[in-house]
């Protein structure tokens, strides 16, 4: 089996699904911590937008729902602060929104968009060379600010006024901290589709979440957990003949309620 590895097109998947394991599970730490969880998710659907215009201006996709991505966060956290709704009633407003200006968009552009299709599915076998340039860049920088700030970002999120006490600036991290998750987001779009990028989020870290013993734990467990999902999923998809990204989050599904058994059963 490991013939496969020799195939172009299975060692670039293989390097973004680390890349993207890494960077949504130490973001998904603070996620499921903050109970953030419908944010990824809205944020996946609303980049349908950032797509459709991006398709239908011949730019390149990806870029443009990372732009659009962007905007909506910044909205979303401005709104968060000067309105009295609360953050789901304000994250379902922009999604839907989002989503519907993307399917207006779409009939904008005739004939068959198997580019749209990739975005809204997600196929991490098709993954380009650029693409995972693009992946990398922006996974960077997101990885670079999470390991900087981690302290700072566990701070607010377990006590912000305390935070704000000790001098830390809360209000610009934590709008770094949107922008970074909603860029994220968009990035795992591309490998596992609008409709399941979310489950990644959420699925090692709350894995995690059950094991760890301290918060310094709980971030390494999630990282570990997210990258054997995805290289396991990966190779149970070529085995098995079925579609990658649903077998990804199926694998990792199934390794949550395997780990709330042994927990029952063992008393982790």
């Amino acid at each position: 089996m490991l013939e496969i590895l020799q195939f172009p097109f299975m060692q670039r998947a293989i390097i973004g699904g680390l890349i993207l394991g890494l960077l949504l599970a130490m973001l998904g730490v603070f996620v499921i911590l903050r109970r953030m969880a419908f944010f990824g998710d809205g944020i996946a659907h609303a980049s349908l937008a950032g797509i459709a215009i991006g398709i239908l201006v011949s730019s390149n996709p990806l870029i443009v729902a990372i732009g659009w991505s962007i905007i909506l966060a910044v909205i979303i956290f401005y709104l968060e602060r000067k309105t009295k709704l609360s953050s789901d009633t304000i994250i379902g407003i922009l999604f839907t929104a989002s989503m519907a200006l993307g399917i207006v968009l779409i009939t904008l552009k005739s004939g068959y968009q198997p580019e749209l299709i990739s975005f809204l599915f997600g196929n991490i076998l098709a993954i380009k060379v650029s693409e995972l340039i693009i992946m990398s860049v922006f996974a960077a920088a997101v990885i670079a600010f999470i390991l900087i700030f981690y302290r700072q970002i566990g701070f607010i999120t377990f006590d912000k006024d305390g935070a704000r006490v000790a001098g830390i600036n809360a209000t610009a991290l934590d709008l770094i901290f949107y922008i970074a998750l909603a860029v994220a987001t968009v990035l795992g779009v591309k490998i596992l589709g609008i409709v399941l990028v979310s489950a990644l989020l959420i699925i090692p870290a709350s894995i995690a979440k059950i094991l760890a013993k301290s918060f310094r734990s709980l971030l390494s467990l999630s990282v570990i957990i997210a990258e054997f999902i995805i290289i396991g999923g990966l190779f149970l998809s070529y085995i098995l003949n079925l579609p990658t990204g649903a077998v990804i989050i199926l694998f990792g599904t199934a390794l949550f309620f395997l780990t709330i058994l042994a927990q029952k059963i063992l008393k982790i």
